[in-house]
């Protein structure tokens, strides 16, 4: 097939899917994150909790298609650009190559997550997006080669900015958009901490200086869940306050759960110890933090049941993936009008149960992935392997010790990295 010809197909293919998932989808399954987040804007206030550069950009291009629709075009077109720029840069491989990874773009279950209005979906397309690029100019010359790679540094600082504990992968993947040929372990071993503190310091510096966010403390939630589940399996009260008898019972033998801390703010019996940690003005405070060494100091043994628990749950556990359901009509699922959609949620739930919607399989095999790609690391395909399996690796690993729930979309990230990773096995 002549070349042209190819690059029409391809391109054509990229806007017919994502036709598709317009067509499934529009405008978005709104989530109660994403509610949240919304309502800030309409209240032109801008928190931490949700990453107030989200709630930005959605502002801005919320005139497009007011609610969800907005934000939702925006996710899809990111997730259909970096799949499509990658079938173009595979092009210069094999035309089934580059058809390869558009069908894998339709695959469960990284289309069936990609219409749910959730930063982390926002996020890996943005990754993606970054790695496609350097792919495509990395044996090129030149302004364009440059261009391609600046635009790819920003898209992974925005990643950062919509997920935080990003930080930590997010070097392994800069070295890529820098140095896409080629791997040399000593020089990224090098890089690796100053860009890491560089990453670091964006995030206070654009969430309160550039955008004045009101601080609310979300990552005092890890402590919360942290104290919880020292309490839990030390069998003593780690937290900063006296219990009643009923409180300190539930504390240690009912509360904790290795799903999410939210069994301590806003559901169940035990929605009291974020009740008084806010009327007595310790959560934000010092005193957790304090609480927290502490109990890390005198229970380590506690404290790494608790995490292991935790992330055992993450990468095990039949955690929630799609969300269907219609906010604004409780107990009923969105679209209830449309077969597409409604065909999606049945394979959704067929699926559930395997493997494919278990996040230690994506874990699994970024790390494989990474792993194969080692010897191949001197040359473009490899080094793309095994630097965004490599970070979408570490970034999984980053909710060992700071994960506070253990929905999938945490693991959305490995998934679009082990579908790259796949087809840049032999190319």
């Amino acid at each position: 097939m002549m070349p042209g010809l190819r690059i029409g197909l391809t391109i054509a293919l990229v806007v017919a899917g994502f036709g598709l998932t317009l067509w499934v989808f529009y405008p978005g399954v709104m989530t109660y994150d994403a509610r949240f987040l919304y309502e800030d804007i309409g209240r032109h206030t801008l928190g931490d909790w949700q990453s107030p550069v989200m709630g930005v950009l959605w502002g801005l291009v919320d005139p497009i298609a007011p609610g969800s629709g907005s934000i939702f075009l925006v996710t899809v077109a990111i997730y259909w650009l970096a799949f499509g720029t990658l079938a173009l840069a595979l092009l210069r491989r094999s035309l089934p190559r580059a058809l390869s990874i558009l069908f894998l773009a339709l695959m469960p279950p990284a289309s069936i997550l990609v219409g749910v209005i959730w930063r982390d979906i926002l996020f890996a397309g943005l990754w993606l997006l970054a790695a496609a690029l350097c792919f495509l100019v990395a044996e090129r010359r030149g302004p364009l080669r440059l261009t391609a790679q600046a635009i790819a540094l920003a898209l992974i600082a925005l990643g950062v900015l919509l997920r935080q504990n990003a930080v930590i992968a997010a070097p392994l993947l800069a070295a890529y958009a820098i140095w896409p040929t080629r791997f040399e372990w000593k020089r990224t071993a090098l890089f690796y901490l100053p860009a890491a503190l560089a990453f670091y310091l964006l995030i206070p510096g654009v969430y309160y200086g550039m955008l004045g966010a009101q601080r609310q403390h979300p990552l005092q939630s890890i402590l919360v869940y942290d104290l919880g589940g020292i309490t839990h399996f030390a069998e003593e009260n780690q937290f900063p306050l006296a219990w009643n008898p009923e409180e300190a019972k539930l504390l240690t033998s009912g509360c904790y759960r290795p799903t999410e801390w939210n069994v301590y703010w806003s559901y169940g019996p035990c929605r009291f110890v974020m009740e008084r940690l806010e009327a007595e003005k310790l959560f934000g405070s010092a005193a957790l933090p304090e609480a927290w060494i502490r109990a890390v100091a005198r229970h380590p043994i506690a404290y790494l049941q608790h995490r292991l628990s935790f992330f055992g749950n993450f990468i095990g556990g039949e955690n929630v993936t799609l969300w269907p359901w219609n906010l604004d009509k409780p107990g009923q699922l969105m679209f209830q009008d449309r077969p597409a959609f409604a065909a999606l949620v049945s394979g959704h739930d067929a699926l559930k149960p395997t493997p494919l919607f278990r996040s230690g399989t994506w874990l699994a095999t970024s790390l494989i992935l990474a792993f194969f790609a080692w010897p191949r690391r001197k040359g473009p395909a490899g080094t793309f392997m095994l630097c965004v399996c490599g970070s979408a690796a570490i970034y999984m690993l980053t909710f060992l010790p700071v994960g506070v729930a253990s929905d999938f979309r945490y693991a959305y990230w490995a998934v679009l990295a082990t579908f790259a990773g796949v087809v840049m096995i032999r190319a």
